[in-house]
């Protein structure tokens, strides 16, 4: 039996949330889990287009994907509290640990280098337009958990880190910000 896809209820530009209660399209929530969403989504344009040399970043990919699909659940469903203090913290290892395996820098640069870095920019970027998207829910809409507002906040920083690195993996140059 084929399970239809479609629903109709949405054909208004209003959507069910898991309460059963409707809201615009445009709501606060919708909108943060969009945000989410859109970066799961390109975590996995990112995964299909490692470098040969950049293959050890699939499984961690693949664990930042999971960690945003229980993003969103804690984000819709009470007292779901995946994403802990604990969380962030491994995020935060694991930015230090990449810390020590890239060139220190004393300057901006731009954003971009091998393909697998330049996707994981463009990733950071859709980050920070989640976490915006979720700082305006919690300040308007919705008091989301501590831990949640942190690990996106992590999150961007790690994809930044995690693009650098990916240029050492890939053997390129980044390119500072400013020529002189």
């Amino acid at each position: 039996m084929t399970i239809k896809i479609y629903t109709k209820v949405g054909d208004q530009g209003y959507t069910k949330q898991v309460t059963g209660k409707m809201v615009p399209k445009y709501d606060l929530q919708i909108e943060a889990l969009g945000d989410i969403d859109e970066l799961d989504s390109y975590l996995g344009v990112v995964i299909a287009n490692l470098s040969d040399q950049c293959q050890e970043l699939l499984n961690p990919l693949q664990d930042r994907q999971r960690d945003l699909y229980e993003l969103e659940s804690d984000i819709v469903v009470k007292r779901h509290e995946e994403i802990t203090a604990a969380t962030v913290e491994f995020l935060e290892q694991q930015i230090d640990e990449l810390n020590q395996k890239i060139p220190k820098t004393t300057h901006f640069i731009l954003p971009g280098g091998s393909i697998t870095a330049t996707h994981l920019h463009y990733a950071r970027t859709v980050a920070r337009r989640a976490e915006r998207a979720m700082a305006k829910l919690n300040d308007e809409q919705q008091e989301l958990a501590p831990a949640c507002l942190k690990y996106i906040n992590r999150l961007s920083d790690y994809l930044f880190i995690l693009a650098r690195y990916a240029n050492v993996l890939d053997g390129v140059e980044e390119v500072k910000s400013k020529i002189n």
